[in-house]
């Protein structure tokens, strides 16, 4: 039970941070000021002795960019929908077992399939 709320609280906080890195940068909602006219922005900038700060963070390819993470975390969240069996039998250490083939047996692994028909050459020393 404790495997499947930590995949569901993982999955809501996915979905949380993706939709808000994914809309914040565009989006003023809420009465939040600009994105890169805020005061924490100011404040940071003025404190490092950044001045630059307040125009990188402004700009569009950091907007793109936090916007590209917010993508990659609703990605995520949605393949641990799809996947989200596997994720707490992964979590709760239950192996699903599924039909071994002689070519995919553990035992066979490390051999090849069939036998190499390369010669083994000597090395020569000059």
């Amino acid at each position: 039970m404790a495997a499947k709320l930590s995949v569901i609280f993982y999955i809501i906080l996915c979905l949380e941070v993706g939709v808000v890195l994914t809309l914040l940068p565009w989006y003023s909602p809420f009465g939040l000021s600009d994105w890169g006219n805020n005061y924490f922005l100011l404040y940071a900038a003025q404190k490092t002795g950044l001045q630059g700060l307040q125009h990188a963070v402004a700009s569009g390819w950091v907007r793109g960019a936090v916007t590209g993470l917010g993508l990659l975390n609703l990605g995520i969240a949605f393949w641990e929908i799809a996947h989200f069996r596997q994720t707490v039998g992964a979590l709760t250490g239950e192996t699903t077992k599924q039909k071994q083939t002689p070519a995919t047996s553990p035992t066979n692994a490390a051999q090849p399939a069939t036998a190499d028909s390369l010669p083994d050459n000597e090395r020569r020393d000059d």
